[in-house]
């Protein structure tokens, strides 16, 4: 993700979390993280070829429509997803576990031992894509998401290196 993906990123982020949208300062804050050796963040974006358009001089492709992104945070030997959203069009397709194991990709890079996140207790199809990965639920944290006062399931993934969905092979286009 670059800071020119940032308005269509908030577009796809309001239609699919109208209630706790992040604001752009939010994505610009984490992006200013994610550069140089210093770097601690992983933000990766998905775009729907289709209509594939030409590269702008500055690199950006013109054209294609963002459909999806992740973010991962990684701090010591601990890595946390900040968010992965997949347009509702692409739902059942895959592209959420590809998001996923690019963040896994990154976690290993970032040489982190855990990979925690938190996910609403309703969304059960993203709890199963994440069980599928190997993580596992360890906790709740009560009225985490705001409006509506709903619970967040704590869910952990130790070694994502060896995660059980695999991070070999598959490939991502973000």
């Amino acid at each position: 993700m670059r800071w020119w993906d940032i308005e269509p990123v908030l577009e796809l982020e309001k239609d699919l979390f109208p209630e706790d949208t992040w604001s752009r300062g939010m994505f610009w804050s984490d992006l200013a993280h994610a550069r140089g050796a210093e770097a601690t963040r992983r933000y990766v974006v998905a775009v729907d070829e289709t209509g594939e358009g030409e590269a702008s001089a500055d690199g950006r492709t013109v054209g294609g429509r963002i459909v999806g992104y992740a973010g991962l945070a990684a701090s010591g030997d601990l890595a946390d997803v900040q968010t992965i959203a997949v347009a509702r069009a692409h739902w059942g397709t895959g592209l959420g576990g590809r998001l996923l194991t690019e963040l896994l990709r990154a976690a290993t890079a970032f040489e982190c031992a855990e990979v925690m996140l938190e996910c609403r207790i309703d969304n059960v199809r993203a709890q199963k894509l994440y069980e599928r990965f190997g993580f596992e639920a360890i906790g709740f944290r009560r009225g985490y998401y705001q409006p509506g006062n709903v619970d967040a399931l704590v869910m952990r993934l130790t070694d994502p290196s060896t995660s059980v969905a695999g991070t070999q092979g598959t490939e991502t286009n973000g």
